[in-house]
């Protein structure tokens, strides 16, 4: 596609960007970073996840100036990543070294370490809370002083659960021989942030793209899927939030061990392992029912994303022509926020030539209908 440049109009333009300003600010208040930052606690998961760069602080920024907007925050945080150098690669992260806040699986009721529900809206009956008109400092802080000082002991069951090393639901299956055991490999993943995608991709490169993918896409398609718009139905095996570690070899050596590694921090992670029941047809005609999975994860806390990325990963595992959610091409090129948003976002830019082109060809063609008519009176 071919862009003709416009110049001119600067004067309206910086006219154009106070008004913006004034607009965020006309109220007379800021918003003070650090209560963005306490306070929208699953919009900056969700802008941190869009964008690939897990920095609370940063998120809340990029929310402020985009005014609440989560697909400018993301496209302005995506632009600040690109500027900054890659010093470093962990080691990889084992989620089963996760320490888990939430945990939950739809496929068994009883599971080792117990269902912990953690924070959640799932169970809330989704009524507005009028007290929250006045809430303030103090009545949170005072809040916060009688929730300490609850003694939670006797109510909860977990406290004697090893948060830190859960055991894993799909390794019950595996155990059980009902779930394939999952085989390494020594493909290097591949990295969307520095090589254009190519097709077919890799599942790494699948699932880096479902996990930048804007949320309501992602969610939409696999939404699209259950209802069948794609061969899968899907169970949720074990969903889990919680914080993982991350460590970095030691510089100096070629081959680190984990031992010589430096512990750097947390970050807050949710996974879902989907469950799909497949028709495996055996020997003789036989057919059994067998599972395969579904994978999940993105910075923060945001389960509809994790658990609508393992559905469409099992899609785009198994290519099928009569559903798009199983093409990964149509799938990869339309839930990526900055692509979308950009590509709709620039039909406001000018397009006099183009339109100009468009508008004489149409009056050609009236004109020469016209001549045709008047003829045919003749």
């Amino acid at each position: 596609m071919g862009y003709v440049a416009v110049k001119g109009g600067t004067k309206a333009i910086e006219e154009s960007i106070k008004r913006l300003k004034y607009e965020r600010v006309k109220k007379g208040t800021a918003i003070e970073l650090h209560k963005i930052e306490a306070g929208m606690r699953g919009l900056i998961d969700q802008v941190m996840s869009e964008s690939s760069l897990y920095d609370q602080s940063l998120a809340a920024l990029a929310i402020k100036q985009a005014e609440g907007n989560p697909e400018e925050a993301v496209f302005l945080l995506r632009a600040y990543r690109s500027t900054l150098p890659r010093k470093h690669v962990s080691r990889v992260i084992s989620s089963e070294n996760m320490k888990v806040e939430r945990r939950i699986s739809a496929s068994f009721k009883d599971v080792p370490g117990g269902q912990i529900l953690g924070a959640t809206t799932d169970y809330t009956h989704r009524l507005l809370d009028s007290e929250l008109e006045n809430e303030s400092d103090i009545s949170i802080q005072d809040w916060l002083r009688a929730f300490q000082e609850e003694d939670h002991s006797t109510e909860n069951q977990n406290d004697s659960a090893d948060l830190n090393s859960l055991p894993k639901v799909l390794d019950y299956l595996r155990r059980e021989g009902l779930l394939a055991s999952c085989e390494n490999n020594d493909l290097q993943p591949g990295d969307v942030t520095r090589k254009s995608l190519e097709f077919p991709s890799m599942r790494s490169e699948r699932l880096q793209i479902l996990t930048r993918g804007q949320t309501g896409a992602v969610t939409s398609l696999a939404y699209a899927v259950i209802r069948g718009y794609g061969a899968l139905h899907p169970t949720v095996g074990e969903l889990r939030v919680g914080q993982l570690p991350v460590h970095l070899d030691h510089p100096l050596l070629d081959e680190g061990q984990e031992e010589d590694s430096y512990y750097i921090g947390d970050f807050t992670a949710t996974e879902a392992e989907m469950l799909i029941p497949l028709t495996v047809e055996k020997e003789q005609g036989k057919k059994e029912i067998e599972f395969e999975v579904g994978y999940g994860m993105c910075m923060g806390q945001n389960e509809t994303k994790a658990i609508a990325m393992g559905i469409l990963d099992n899609c785009l595992e198994k290519p099928n022509k009569e559903f798009p959610s199983h093409n990964e091409e149509f799938v990869l090129y339309h839930i990526d926020s900055v692509e979308s948003t950009g590509f709709i976002s620039h039909l406001k830019m000018p397009h006099y030539v183009t339109f100009q082109s468009k508008l004489d060809s149409i009056r050609k063609s009236k004109d020469k209908t016209t001549e045709q008519e008047v003829g045919l009176h003749e």
